[in-house]
């Protein structure tokens, strides 16, 4: 829709920044110029960004006033001083939220928001306008280093906004269409026999890229695949987001589109984290926050180039902020820098959720990632699920593909799992589907207990 995005771009938004006074392409800027900085000048733009941070949250932030009288004594040194707080958990914080509201927040322009609650228990929190325009800030710098720029249009394949009423979701369509230039279709209930419809929309619509749930588009991919069918809709990428993206998933997705696939890593309690550059490397974006990886049962920062779990530090969020908040993924960062002339740190890999590692009855850990490995070798499933209930207990849910089944491959895959988790109890099913959560995304490995020191001592 070239007509809707050039309105977008150059009507809808200087209005929105002269009437609402958004400022996210003030901050796009800011993030460009950012990027263009040697390291040395970028570690000290987010230092002093911390610092500032630091010092509002322990003088405003009752979670944090213990630490007043230490932060004076060391606030030359606000990483340092950061190393000091406690790691802040999703429990923690759920138990304690009304602890993390700045006291000098004006609370009527607080935006309330909530994580989806597809990995457990829902996240409430507070967000302020900067902090969201910062987060949108990061998603159009990343978009644009692929050539797409602010208004083009976009097919989402996406969760539907299940907490609104059907007025509110009628009117969140019509935002998302004609203020956004955004058509949306459901993940959460993608289904092959209306492959057809879901391929003449996009083509009506010709979306300059997709964007969408890793296995939301693996999944549309997949079925195009299977049926011989393409989009014939030029597309400049396609953009995976909110589940870990798979080499395997990544081939799919561009065979099947016939365009490059982005990954954007990043969540609604986290912001816009890192985007991946046209080199294939994931930059961070250090501006908008300072990122640590630390051992999942210890504590101990990592270093560079070391798995482990990740702690976000937002900048920018001064009414409720969340200091080392415990995101729940797995990541590594790098300490190398990136041919494609970008500045910002690199994240080495993207594990996928704390939760997707497995604990063997040795007291090991088994990455959900092991299972997919042996599974996507064998033609007689089609998808799979596995959780570790207990570390003694499992169950795993198999989509046959009936004419190629053999059960030789299944007594293979039971013996690979025994051989990671040991002579583990693994209650086998047999379903025509595994649907997604309802928000859309799917998770293949789950691990339903905490991973915590006591446990691996038992």
């Amino acid at each position: 829709m070239p007509v809707t995005g050039f309105l977008i771009r150059h009507v809808q938004w200087p209005l929105m920044e002269r009437w609402k006074k958004n400022r996210t392409r003030q901050y796009i800027r800011e993030l460009r110029q950012g990027q263009s900085l040697p390291t040395e000048a970028l570690q000290a733009s987010q230092r002093e960004k911390l610092r500032t941070l630091l010092e509002h949250a322990v003088h405003n932030v009752p979670a944090y006033a213990p630490y007043a009288q230490e932060w004076q004594e060391s606030h030359d040194n606000p990483e340092a001083f950061l190393l000091r707080l406690p790691i802040l958990s999703k429990s923690r914080f759920r138990q304690n939220a009304e602890q993390y509201i700045a006291q000098n927040g004006d609370r009527s322009t607080f935006i309330p928001n909530r994580t989806g609650g597809s990995t457990g228990e829902p996240v409430s929190f507070y967000l302020e306008r900067p902090a969201v325009e910062q987060y949108e800030a990061a998603r159009w710098l990343g978009l644009s280093w692929h050539g797409i720029q602010i208004g083009d249009p976009c097919v989402m394949i996406w969760g539907s906004p299940l907490e609104l009423s059907q007025h509110q979701q009628k009117r969140y369509r019509w935002k998302e269409r004609w203020l956004k230039n955004r058509l949306i279709i459901p993940a959460y209930d993608l289904d092959e026999r209306r492959l057809d419809t879901y391929l003449r929309l996009i083509r009506r619509f010709s979306p300059v890229y997709l964007y969408g749930y890793t296995s939301a588009l693996y999944t549309l991919a997949s079925m195009m695949l299977e049926k011989g069918l393409t989009l014939d809709v030029p597309l400049k990428a396609v953009v995976s987001t909110a589940e870990s993206l798979h080499e395997h998933q990544r081939a799919v997705i561009a065979r099947a589109f016939a365009a490059p696939v982005i990954n954007e890593y990043g969540a609604r309690d986290g912001g816009i984290i890192a985007y991946q550059c046209p080199s294939g490397r994931m930059h961070a974006f250090s501006e908008n926050c300072y990122l640590e990886v630390v051992d999942p049962i210890s504590g101990i920062p990592l270093r560079a180039g070391e798995t482990g779990l990740l702690l976000v530090t937002d900048l920018h969020n001064t009414v409720m902020p969340r200091l080392r908040y415990q995101l729940g993924d797995l990541i590594a960062l790098s300490a190398q820098t990136c041919d494609c002339g970008i500045g910002y740190p690199l994240i080495e890999h993207i594990d996928g959720r704390e939760d997707d590692m497995f604990v063997s009855e040795h007291g090991t850990f088994v990455h959900g990632h092991y299972f997919n490995h042996i599974i996507r070798n064998m033609s007689s499933f089609r998808t799979f699920q596995i959780v570790q209930h207990e570390r003694q207990r499992v169950s795993l849910k198999l989509v046959k593909e009936p004419k190629v089944y053999l059960p030789a491959e299944e007594a293979q895959l039971l013996e690979g799992i025994r051989a990671a988790l040991g002579n583990v109890d693994v209650q086998v099913s047999y379903v025509e589907q595994i649907a997604p959560s309802a928000s859309g995304k799917f998770r293949y490995a789950i691990r339903e207990f905490p991973l915590t020191t006591d446990l691996l001592r038992e």
